[in-house]
């Protein structure tokens, strides 16, 4: 397959080669060197202007640079960005108080990362499973799907089925198993152990292509983790905060997980903030010195979140990416591409499989969809994600399927 990508210019070369030159290798962007952002787009340093279907990995479903979200950042910088948890701050109360309000939770702790919040979640399951389950010490085990992906860490790449993750990263953290996603028997059979604390799994699995998991299936597994003693743990760091159609993916089965685990879109953005929510008989074995994060509930932090989840509300962010969600899968089945292979996912968490017979065809479609003004990632090879801000209007929506039709012909 032959595909002509336009030669990049001087200016992009420069910056790509500094980064090969002093930065470690370890990812594989697209050639294309982005300076500005608004709303649901973005600008490269020659001024070339793209659709965003990224998102961050969804980090921007309020758009880029979203005014209020960078309002609440100026005001908060030039007062106080950061105390630590040695004090209080003016801030964190309020913070605590809206979240966990918003999501129905006794408490939250908050982070930064995403996968900080993983982790974080993993130690208050492994607690509770010593102090409230009788567990012996050191005997906690925490179940993961199949094809799960929440980070980078050494316990993520732990629970890792991807061996470009774990591979000569070892030795790995004990005391996680693996079931298959989407298969409640081999779930069951697992949760049967008496030693297992908590199931922790991605309401939709992102990284892995957004594999949707069959109707049901979520409370089926808040039946089955009820039944055993086990905690669920929901890992709501890319499908959370209105990405697909609800202000939780959970939300889609009216299912409440044990732990909650929100990243990404929590700062629109804008810095990293995340936060794990859970009742008290979870959080309040947790005790002064056993978990904290020198950036941890920064003021900062706690100004910009609290604008990011309003912005959500206030614009009612789920039910857009409801509405678009449908209105791009129907309209890429309508390009009736040889090329796509499968269409999938909710609100405006898609992906397609591209079905063809060079295995580079979703990378060089990538670049196609480059040169005509539309940024999206490939992922495992032949999966493509297409998760632009959900303030994305029905008109640049279609626009950009336009765009994505006439680049898969040139395929």
């Amino acid at each position: 397959m032959s595909v002509a990508v336009t030669a990049l210019s001087e200016k992009t070369q420069y910056y790509l080669d500094l980064e090969s030159k002093y930065g470690a290798h370890n990812y594989h962007p697209l050639p294309v060197v982005l300076s500005k952002g608004s709303g649901v787009f973005l600008w490269d340093v020659d001024g070339n202007r793209y659709y965003d279907f990224l998102s961050g990995y969804s980090a921007v479903n309020q758009g880029h640079c979203h005014p209020k979200i960078i309002q609440a950042l100026i005001e908060q910088a030039q007062d106080l960005t950061l105390t630590s948890r040695a004090f209080h701050n003016n801030l964190l109360g309020e913070y605590e108080q809206y979240i966990t309000r918003l999501f129905g939770y006794d408490k939250v702790l908050p982070m930064n990362t995403g996968v900080e919040g993983g982790e974080t979640a993993i130690k208050l399951a492994r607690r509770w499973a010593y102090v409230k389950k009788g567990v012996a010490e050191n005997k906690a085990r925490i179940i993961f799907a199949e094809n799960n992906f929440w980070g980078r860490t050494l316990a993520a790449i732990s629970s890792s089925t991807d061996p470009s993750s774990y591979h000569q990263f070892g030795p790995f953290m004990p005391g996680f198993d693996l079931v298959p996603y989407n298969d409640l028997p081999a779930l069951e059979k697992a949760l049967q152990h008496p030693d297992v604390a908590a199931f922790m799994v991605e309401p939709i699995q992102g990284e892995a292509g957004v594999v949707v998991p069959d109707e049901g299936y979520l409370s089926s597994v808040r039946e089955l983790c009820t039944k055993y003693n086990v905690l669920f743990i929901a890992d709501e760091i890319q499908t959370g905060l209105a990405r697909t159609g609800k202000m939780l993916a959970c939300d889609h089965e009216n299912v409440r997980p044990d732990i909650l685990i929100l990243g990404k879109a929590l700062s629109g953005g804008v810095l990293p903030v995340s936060a794990v929510l859970a009742d008290d008989f979870i959080m309040n074995n947790i005790h002064p010195g056993e978990h904290g994060s020198t950036y941890g509930g920064n003021p900062l932090a706690c100004k910009v979140a609290m604008a990011a989840l309003q912005v959500l509300e206030e614009e009612k962010l789920a039910e857009r990416a409801e509405e678009m969600g449908v209105l791009l899968r129907m309209e890429l089945a309508k390009l009736d591409s040889p090329y796509i292979g499968t269409i999938r996912g909710k609100g405006l968490l898609n992906a397609i499989v591209i079905k063809h017979s060079n295995p580079a065809a979703a990378w060089q479609l990538c670049l196609l969809l480059k040169d005509a003004g539309l940024l999206a990632k490939p992922t495992h090879g032949d999966k493509i994600r297409f998760a632009p801000p959900l303030i994305i209007t029905k008109e640049q929506l279609l626009e950009a399927i336009e765009i994505i039709g006439s680049c898969l012909k040139q395929l």
